[in-house]
Parts: structure tokens; C-alpha cells; sequence
């Protein structure tokens, strides 16, 4: 993991329910921390301060929360947006004990050669698409990493493939991913585009082969459908939701 440390000052929350809405029109975000089934402790914080936290640390980088004279470490476990202004509205913290292990989703990014941005088979003009990204892993909170990472100059040409087995991983580090899951494979770009335009916009890895074996048999009979599955994607702007153990005690205002 990053050896910076992420911290933030919270105070305690008086304000439960409905009423927390003020607090977030005078730029105070509300907050809960969990604490190994202890009752839940309400804080909040500032605005500004809080979506830094939660833009430096996602769901996977151990946070120091200091509130009143108690001390915690947690991991963020939900952070609530407003769908409209996309404002940050809420954070819940799991504290972590820094001798136990927890699970936690783990972004994946390729890993390039030093002088290179893509892989070979994108120099060459093929098209690499990510099917996985982020893997699940339990490690102590302190040695979780920020990402994690694959050799992208594995990928050179059609059908070449990494799986989740072949994800570079730290010492102490546990994955918990199937190992075989595909992360990221080379496709052809017309045959990419051709199930495509036959799923209606909506084809996703794999469908290049069924529109090949579909034409084949159009000589004979001129039917057949393709699947309208969505397409896997990359990148998110924020990490997705993690499962973070031990603590399962529902999110509250």
C-alpha cells in the first residue's frame, strides 16, 4: 500500500435522522463509524475535508479518524452521493484492528514496459478490453494496496488473455478472486464491431465469435439473434464497493 497516511479530525453528531439535512446545507457531512459490534459512534466533519478522504482512500486505504479523545483506524466502507449535485452526503467507517485481516475490493491496471503506454497488441492495432476491475483480497488494513497490477506485455495477439492468477501480488497480500476470471483480453477490432452493430449496441466480450458462426450459417437459413448483454467497460472514477470484515452492522444516519 501507499506509504502516505490519511487522516481527519471528526467531531461528535448530536443531529440523527432527517435533521442531518442542515448540517449538509452548512457544508458539514454526517458520518458513522463501526466498531466490532459496538454501538455505532455518529461524528461528522467538513465537507471539503471528508470528500478528500474519500477521493484519497476509497474503500481499500486505512484512514485515521481521530474524534474527541478516541483514536480509530477504518477503512471507509459506503460513501453516499447526491444524484443531483453529486455532493458528498454521507460516509460510513468500519474501524479495523491493525492485528486482524480484512477483505477489501482492490483495483487492477495493466502494467506497461517502461518506454511503452499500451500493449503490444494495442500498438499493433488490436483492441484490449478489461473485464475485471478490481479483485477481492484480505490482508492486515496496513499492508492492503492500492491497486494492483498485470503484465500487459502478455497481451500481443487475438485471444491472448491474463486471469486474475496472473495479477502481481504483494507479500501478505491474499487473493480471493476465482483465479481463472479473465481480466483482460485481445479482440479483433471488426469482429468487436460486428457484434456490436448485431447485439444492437450492446455486445460484450465473447459475442464476436457467435456473429462469425451466425453469418456462417445465414447461407442456409437467414435467421438467428445476438445477445443483448452489456459491455464490460473500463476505469471508474471512484473505487467500487468493497466488502470489508469484521464489522456488519448496517450503515445508519
Amino acid at each position: 500500500m501507499s506509504n502516505d497516511s490519511i487522516s481527519i479530525t471528526l467531531e461528535d453528531r448530536k443531529v440523527l435522522g432527517k435533521a442531518v439535512r442542515h448540517l449538509r446545507r452548512e457544508g458539514i457531512v454526517p458520518a458513522v463509524i463501526h466498531d466490532h459490534g459496538k454501538p455505532s459512534v455518529h461524528v461528522q466533519g467538513d465537507g471539503i475535508k471528508m470528500l478528500k478522504v474519500w477521493r484519497q482512500a476509497g474503500k481499500h486505504h486505512p484512514v485515521e479518524l481521530t474524534t474527541g479523545k478516541q483514536n480509530y483506524v477504518a477503512l471507509i466502507k459506503d460513501a453516499a452521493f447526491d444524484p443531483k449535485k453529486h455532493d458528498l452526503t454521507h460516509i460510513v467507517f468500519n474501524a479495523v484492528d491493525s492485528n486482524q485481516k480484512v477483505e477489501a475490493d482492490i483495483p487492477i491496471r495493466p502494467k506497461y514496459n517502461e518506454d511503452n503506454e499500451a500493449s503490444p497488441a494495442e500498438r499493433s492495432g488490436l483492441i484490449v478490453l478489461s473485464q475485471l476491475e478490481t479483485v477481492q483480497v484480505r490482508a492486515l488494513a496496513t499492508k492492503l494496496p492500492d491497486f494492483l497490477e498485470y503484465d500487459a506485455e502478455k497481451l500481443v495477439e487475438i485471444g491472448d488473455h491474463v486471469t486474475v492468477s496472473e495479477i502481481l501480488i504483494p507479500e501478505g497480500v491474499e487473493l480471493l478472486t476465482e483465479a481463472e476470471h479473465a481480466v483482460a483480453t485481445v479482440y479483433e477490432p471488426s469482429a468487436l464491431a460486428a457484434a456490436n452493430d448485431a447485439a444492437g449496441g450492446t455486445a460484450e466480450p465473447g459475442d464476436e465469435a457467435e456473429v462469425e458462426s451466425e453469418e456462417g450459417s445465414a447461407e442456409e437459413e437467414d435467421t438467428g439473434q445476438q445477445p443483448e448483454n452489456q459491455p464490460g467497460g473500463h476505469g471508474q472514477q471512484e473505487p467500487k464497493p468493497s466488502s470489508v470484515e469484521p464489522s456488519k452492522e448496517d450503515s445508519k444516519s
